[in-house]
């Protein structure tokens, strides 16, 4: 039984203002797992004073002052991965060994790739007679989501601190345990008073008083549509920058070759991971339509690999994060069926002995149009529909037509084709055959928002670009 009671503000543990707490829920028990501390406007209040003070100082402070702290905080993740790893497991069920493994090292990740952009960036470059300075835009404030937590966190955190900024957290209620033990983390590496805080709480209450509060410079938050919005909409009158990492409904068009059965297979069995709940997730697989067949089969076997039950066991597949998630997806499985989709695997309700828990089905339905309503939502969920397509033209024209446009991916033989198909897909990120890097921008086209997170894109998120003309003179 954890309890998290305190906020982290102006580098000391504090009670809140208000002491309210709420139970948290493992969703593998549907036990309580938990008590945290919920904010206030006065708690946020407090936070945004002590990040507004050491903005003063640690924005003036060199590129090696930030260097060691970074490396510092480095030494100190390592030290606990293992708790962060066990932390994600029990508060939003990812599989131990997912969550040990690649939860953990996308943090490790992103803090890596801050330092290494930070030892190899100009913060000023001469353009004829003016100087561009590249100076820290201010306060962040930071809103992470629950089902990738600390990749989300590490991957704002980092970059704001490199750059100069100060952060005041609010993670999800979802994904507060990891969040504390990041703080912890921040803690022991030694950073200043007031460059990093953290406040939980509800986004209703903490959410909303970060986005409109005079003092704070930026927001920058991943999460749902109707959040997103809802932060724009607070921060327009204090006309602050406002960063969204949103929804998807990506695709992933597999091409018509040699490889056919087996890149179909990758892509069932690589959007089931962390139970669907992956915002970049290729929910809509696309497929010859003259291959079908031959892709149900090969879609079927897959999700026979995918196992599921308890995280803390072997299984490759976790529950979903709470009640009101396992509701959704069933209702959207329900509408798959009423619609006319095939249900090629799983359905409706939990899996076979599984009686408690939020567990789901990994559930996979083909002959669906791009009209279906499971075809055009985000489900955020182990479910995955497949779509044919008639030629490559009319694949892209699938893949683009979604009011969505953060991620996508193409599986194919042939690399040239690959490629010229990815340069037609109309969002933010094409992964091809797989593809991964710490540097490449990640970010979303259309209702998915805007900006651009990891490596150095990222980096320039928390920065603000002032020109001085005249910086040198005029040659005679």
């Amino acid at each position: 039984m954890r309890e998290y009671l305190q906020f982290y503000i102006d580098g000391q543990w504090v009670d809140p203002i208000e002491m309210t707490t709420t139970e948290t829920i493992n969703p593998a028990t549907e036990a309580v797992s938990g008590k945290i501390a919920l904010g206030t406007k006065a708690d946020v209040d407090r936070a945004v004073a002590a990040a507004k003070k050491a903005f003063a100082s640690w924005s003036q402070t060199t590129k090696e002052e930030r260097l060691a702290l970074l490396e510092r905080i480095q030494a100190e993740y390592e030290k606990r991965q293992s708790d962060l790893g066990a932390a994600i497991t029990e508060e939003m069920g990812a599989p131990q060994a997912l969550a040990q493994g690649f939860h953990c090292a996308l943090g490790a990740g992103h803090l890596g790739t801050a330092i290494d952009v930070l030892k190899n960036f100009d913060f000023e470059e001469l353009k004829g007679q003016t100087m561009v300075r590249y100076e820290p835009v201010g306060v962040c404030a930071m809103i992470t989501p629950w089902n990738w937590p600390v990749n989300q966190i590490a991957v704002k955190v980092f970059p704001a601190i490199a750059a100069g900024c100060t952060v005041v957290l609010k993670p999800s209620q979802e994904a507060h345990f990891s969040a504390q033990i990041f703080t912890e983390i921040m803690d022991a590496a030694g950073v200043p008073a007031g460059v990093f805080n953290l406040v939980q709480g509800k986004g209703s209450v903490i959410g909303t008083e970060l986005s409109r509060h005079p003092d704070v410079d930026m927001v920058s938050i991943t999460g749902s549509e109707g959040a997103g919005i809802e932060v724009a909409r607070n921060a327009a009158d204090t006309v602050k920058r406002v960063t969204q990492e949103l929804g998807g409904k990506s695709a992933l068009i597999v091409l018509d070759d040699e490889q056919f059965a087996e890149n179909v297979g990758k892509g069932v069995a690589g959007m089931m991971m962390n139970s669907g709940q992956t915002c970049s997730a290729t929910t809509r697989l696309l497929v010859p339509k003259a291959r079908m067949a031959e892709a149900i089969e090969a879609g079927k076997a897959a999700i026979a690999g995918v196992t599921v039950g308890d995280p803390n066991g072997e299984f490759s597949m976790g529950p979903v994060v709470s009640k009101a998630q396992f509701n959704s997806i069933q209702q959207y499985i329900e509408k798959g069926i009423e619609e006319g989709a095939t249900l090629v695997a799983g359905g409706t309700g939990r899996p076979e002995g599984l009686d408690k828990g939020w567990y789901v089905k990994p559930t996979l339905f083909a002959n669906a149009t791009n009209e279906m309503t499971i075809a055009r939502e985000e489900i955020f969920g182990p479910v995955q529909v497949i779509i044919g397509y008639d030629d490559l033209d009319d694949a892209i024209r699938i893949a683009n037509d979604s009011e969505y446009g953060l991620a996508g991916g193409v599986y194919g033989a042939d690399l040239k084709t690959c490629q010229n198909v990815a340069r037609r897909m109309r969002t933010g990120w094409v992964s091809i055959n797989d593809g991964f890097d710490f540097n490449c921008p990640f970010g979303g086209y259309k209702k998915s928002g805007n900006g651009r997170e990891w490596g150095e894109f990222g980096f320039h998120e928390y920065l603000e670009i002032k020109g001085m003309l005249g910086f040198v003179p005029a040659a005679e």
